[in-house]
């Protein structure tokens, strides 16, 4: 009878402990266990499929590059003692930038289009801005560097310039010397330097912490350069534009953005900074051409090869020069 009890009471209680959780908990349970792999699993085919089933529309406005113009007004005490002919003249110095098109859709009959002025090209391709050797008198092109042009011009040598051209044998560098032989400087209102990123691709390296007017640099050359045209021309108006984007080989062989490649001396950024800073030190205005103009996305746009833009580009170049300084 003892024992009857105890198998009795050990029922009840496992039909108590059953009853304490419904059958319908379980099923519950279930449920959402099932819910929730299944989302999960929907929010993987989403997100993998996301990107060629959804197209977002973007306002690229908020994405435009902030450009890095700094213009500078003359002075008037610099104007002082020098006469207005009443002519806007503008001299521009450079290398492929300007000469590598000279016809009506080159940058230099862009400006005088806009500007209504009369535009001097004293450009010679494949000149850089710093010199290649210490005197520069090694290579004659080192000769048509900027530094030696804007010697000539302060020192009232611009002759040498034609017999390094007459060296060379190159027509239209003779006729772009010849011009700037006969200019009556007294006349140039405004000075144009605009160089393509040869100084860059030709390892002319970007500065000399020891001697910051070196030559042979980059930044030395520009500087010092500027810097004899102001004392000898103080009236005359300097503009610096920069470079445009390029493309340039690596030591592999291969083609490469030069934001990306750095050669020893800098990127192009790095030359760009150069100027922007030179620009600065020496109280000349700045146009910025390397943001906001042509970069990798549409560079196969307006590059006409690594480094030469096309007539697309100059007229940009132009329009961004004369509403900068002009207005």
């Amino acid at each position: 009878m003892a024992n009857y009890r105890s198998d009795d009471n050990r029922g009840r209680r496992k039909r108590r402990n059953d009853a304490g959780i419904p059958g319908w908990v379980h099923l519950v349970i279930l449920g959402l266990i099932v819910l929730l792999i299944g989302y999960g699993a929907f929010r993987l085919l989403k997100w993998n499929k996301g990107k060629t089933l959804e197209k977002v529309e973007i306002d690229e406005s908020e994405y435009e590059v902030e450009l890095l113009d700094q213009v500078f007004l003359l002075p008037s005490e610099k104007r002082e003692g020098h006469e207005d002919d009443g002519k806007e003249t503008i001299l521009v110095l450079g290398n492929d930038a300007i000469t590598y098109d000279t016809s009506d859709d080159g940058v230099c009959a862009q400006i005088a289009d806009r500007t209504g002025a009369e535009v001097i090209n004293a450009g010679f391709a494949g000149s850089t801005i710093a010199l290649s050797s210490p005197e520069g008198e090694g290579d004659a092109m080192d000769r048509l560097s900027f530094f030696n042009i804007a010697k000539s011009i302060a020192g009232d040598t611009r002759t040498d310039v034609l017999d390094a051209t007459w060296i060379l044998g190159e027509t239209v560098m003779q006729q772009h010397a010849q011009s700037l032989v006969d200019l009556d400087m007294n006349k140039v209102d405004t000075l144009i330097i605009y160089y393509d990123a040869t100084d860059y691709i030709k390892l002319r390296p970007g500065m000399n912490p020891g001697d910051k007017l070196d030559p042979m640099t980059y930044m030395g050359a520009l500087d010092s350069g500027i810097r004899m045209i102001q004392e000898k021309y103080p009236f005359i108006r300097i503009v610096c534009m920069s470079f445009t984007f390029c493309y340039a080989y690596d030591s592999d062989g291969v083609l490469k953005n030069g934001d990306r490649v750095d050669f020893g001396n800098g990127k192009l950024t790095t030359y760009l900074q150069h100027m922007i800073d030179t620009c600065g030190d020496t109280g000349v205005s700045f146009i910025d051409n390397y943001y906001g103009t042509i970069d990798e996305g549409n560079s196969s746009e307006f590059l006409l090869d690594n480094i030469h833009v096309n007539k697309d580009a100059n007229k940009h170049i132009a329009e961004h020069f004369a509403s900068a300084i002009y207005k």
